[in-house]
Formats: structure tokens, C-alpha cells, sequence
């Protein structure tokens, strides 16, 4: 009977050891896939942050380098009241081409602030070169609208239904501040945006000087 008690009790304990030994196992493979897991999380938020990244970095680039960029702002005057002004706008060094028709004008005073968009009405071929410039037709009589004056565009693609600008160009962005603003006197204070369909915004900010001696006005320099 002892013999057969003693072949019971540690036939019960190697099973015993067996359950403990699969139950182990058990916990260690379920160890090693919840690392496998969380190792396979870290590893694709790595991934898609470091795409992010890129992806920022490059549009943060795109925006910078593209765009266009305002070389100078003259005004005419006309008896004591600026009513004429025109933006001299340029590419910068990494833009895209870029079509006026996408282009917006913000212009404002202390009073009003205007939305301009592109009339190709008002489209002027300056690459031969103009006797007076503020004489031209590129300024519209519509309070909502800016005309274009190409100085120049050797592949001929800043054309009047499709002004496109592109590297190297020269644009003189026409607008009539007199059907805007009734003119625009001494000491006031303009600002607004060149606003592009993509890239960076050319800023326009200027005052208007205490007199006005010329009748051309330098009103901002870059």
C-alpha cells in the first residue's frame, strides 16, 4: 500500500510541476507578445511622427521660400491726394508660378477696408516700356478690383486672361485708390496684404507723408 501511495503522491506531483511549468509558459509567451506589442506602438508612433515632422518641415519651407514679395509702393499725387498707387511684386527665390486670377488685395485705412481681386480688364503691356505711368489703363474704376502692369516676363506667360508670374518676372500691381478710399491724404496710415493662392503674404504698410511735394510718391520700400 505505501508503495502504491508513494507512486500516487509523486505521480500527483509531477502533474502539479507540469500545470506550474505550462502556466509559466503560459505567462512568458504572453510577456514576450505584449512586448512584441507594445514595441510594434512605439515603433509606428515613431514612424508617423517622424513623418509629420517631415511633412511640417517641408511645407513650413514651401510657405517661407514661395510666394511673392513686394519690392516698392508708389503713389500719384493729384492736387493734394494720392489716387493712384501701384505695388511692384516680384517671385521669391523657391515659388511656384503663380496666377494673379488667384491673388487678393487687402488694402486698408482707419475707416474701410477693401477685398480686391485681379481685372484682366485692366491688363497693361509695360515691356516695351510707358511714357506715364499712371496714365496707363490699368487701373480700374471698381472699388474691388486691381489691374496689372507687366514691366517683365521673357517667357511671356504673365499674359492678360492668364497672368501667370513666375521666376525673374516683374509686376506692377495697379490699383485706384480714388474709387476705394476718394484718395488718400497726408499722414494716413495704409496696411493690408498681397495675399497669393500659396506661399508667404506680402505685407503693405506705409504713412502717408506730412506733405506732398512730388507727384510721385515713394510710399514703402522693401
Amino acid at each position: 500500500m505505501k508503495g502504491i501511495e508513494g507512486y500516487l503522491h509523486t505521480n500527483v506531483r509531477i502533474k502539479q510541476d507540469a500545470a506550474m511549468g505550462i502556466g509559466v509558459m503560459i505567462i512568458f509567451i504572453a510577456m514576450v507578445l505584449t512586448a512584441g506589442i507594445v514595441a510594434y506602438v512605439i515603433l509606428s508612433t515613431g514612424s508617423l511622427l517622424e513623418n509629420q515632422s517631415g511633412s511640417t518641415g517641408t511645407q513650413t519651407i514651401k510657405e517661407v521660400s514661395s510666394g511673392l514679395k513686394v519690392s516698392t509702393i508708389q503713389g500719384h499725387n493729384s492736387l493734394g491726394l494720392i489716387d493712384k498707387i501701384v505695388i511692384l511684386i516680384t517671385p521669391r527665390a523657391g515659388s511656384p508660378e503663380i496666377d494673379l486670377n488667384g491673388v487678393l488685395i487687402e488694402l486698408s485705412e482707419s475707416n474701410q477696408k477693401n477685398i480686391l481681386k485681379y481685372s484682366s480688364s485692366n491688363w497693361v503691356d509695360g515691356r516695351t516700356g510707358l511714357t506715364s505711368l499712371f496714365d496707363v489703363n490699368a487701373f480700374s474704376s471698381a472699388s474691388s478690383e486691381f489691374g496689372a502692369i507687366v514691366l517683365v516676363d521673357d517667357d511671356s506667360s504673365c499674359f492678360q486672361t492668364t497672368p501667370v508670374v513666375n521666376r525673374g518676372d516683374s509686376v506692377m500691381l495697379a490699383i485706384n485708390t480714388t474709387a476705394i478710399f476718394g484718395g488718400i491724404n497726408e499722414n494716413v496710415n495704409i496696411v493690408g496684404n498681397v495675399i497669393p493662392e500659396e506661399g508667404a503674404w506680402c505685407i503693405i504698410q506705409f504713412r502717408t507723408p506730412s506733405s506732398f511735394v512730388n507727384p510721385i510718391l515713394i510710399l514703402q520700400e522693401e
